[in-house]
């Protein structure tokens, strides 16, 4: 679920980035071609995204790039703070471990080019599981693959991410992504963004699943707390696949340190809001909960013993997610402001059912 910046001057940006990337291709201005500039519809709330193809030329041959530009919204729609030179500089880390991430050909900081920072990757191709439509509905998962081909797309996609808790995190060094600012531990950090965020992002009174949420997290926090890189977003929905194998692992906006159970709890949250809470049934060949619960244990060497709470904490995070884009979509007028979906949506609809299993 995603709609586009239409007031974005397509024409006008194509002749920024030729200019832009002149200096850095070390050729002319005249010589730099951008080709199929298109901002599409379905990347997202949280950042612009613009795909184009780079032409140039070196050594006498014409070279093609597909490139992907990421720049922090001019908006604030989904998340209080973004920092897309931290994303880029995760991106970057991971370039040098098994874990499959587009690499970053360059990072602009500087707001006068684009109105806002930005960076620039390597387009990876294949084909990206989709939200909308959901995929245990409609789209090439539902419609074009087997069950043994949903399976294998389900495992490899899964190892791709088991593959970040498996890094070492402070070898390579992640240790910025730790808040200590915001509390003692690496979770009382995480819990005080997200109580931030609900305060920034809603008014309390009428979400009261999330309230509810964020005060079962504050008196139950789990007293081991293991320590590994955190994808923050992990689902198949942030993947690209090349027929049934993961090539890429996309979105990091929400990369963090902490109990790597929470990437786990993430990944099947999500999964279930996009089945249950939207009342399909699963499609046969995806793997369930205990199966996949421990999978993830035997491949990564972590206990999945906070698996609970942490689930509990995918949800209140993906419900206010979902509150901000409810309210986004009134303010464009996609829904009018009496409708219920800031607070019943697949997702607080999965999180107050969650609750009242615990």
């Amino acid at each position: 679920m995603a709609f586009a910046d239409d007031e974005r001057d397509l024409e006008q940006t194509a002749s920024v980035l030729k200019a832009w990337l002149s200096p850095k291709l070390s050729v002319s201005v005249e010589d730099v071609c951008i080709e199929d500039l298109d901002s599409p519809l379905s990347t997202g709330f949280s950042s612009d995204t613009v795909l184009f193809d780079l032409v140039y030329p070196k050594h006498g041959r014409e070279i093609r790039e597909g490139l992907v530009a990421r720049l922090e919204p001019e908006e604030y729609v989904m998340f209080p703070y973004y920092d897309v030179q931290l994303q880029a500089k995760v991106l970057q880390l991971l370039e040098k471990t098994d874990v499959p991430v587009p690499i970053v050909r360059w990072c602009e900081s500087d707001k006068s080019v684009l109105g806002v920072p930005f960076y620039v990757m390597a387009r990876v191709e294949g084909r990206i599981p989709t939200d909308n439509p959901p995929m245990h509905d409609e789209g090439w998962i539902a419609e074009e693959t087997s069950e043994e081909e949903r399976s294998a797309i389900w495992w490899n996609g899964f190892e791709a991410m088991c593959r970040i808790h498996r890094l070492s995190w402070k070898e390579l060094g992640f240790g910025f992504l730790a808040e200590p600012k915001r509390g003692e531990t690496l979770l009382d950090q995480q819990l005080d963004y997200w109580q931030e965020y609900f305060r920034w992002g809603m008014e309390a009174s009428r979400h009261p699943d999330i309230a509810r949420g964020l005060e079962y997290l504050e008196s139950n926090k789990p007293v081991e707390q293991p320590v590994a890189l955190c994808w923050g977003d992990s689902r198949l929905a942030n993947q690209i696949f090349d027929g049934v194998q993961c090539v890429a692992v996309l979105d990091w906006e929400m990369a963090r340190l902490g109990d790597p159970v929470q990437d786990l709890a993430w990944w099947l949250a999500s999964d279930r809001c996009f089945s249950e809470g939207l009342e399909l049934e699963r499609l046969p060949g995806f793997p369930g909960k205990a199966e996949s619960i421990a999978r993830w244990e035997q491949s990564t060497d972590h206990s999945a013993a906070n698996f609970d709470y942490y689930f509990i904490l995918a949800l209140t995070r993906f419900s206010m997610n979902m509150a901000r884009v409810g309210q986004y979509m009134k303010q464009i007028e996609i829904i009018d402001e009496e409708n219920e979906f800031d607070y019943e949506n697949l997702a607080s609809i999965t999180l107050r059912h969650a609750l009242s299993e615990i």
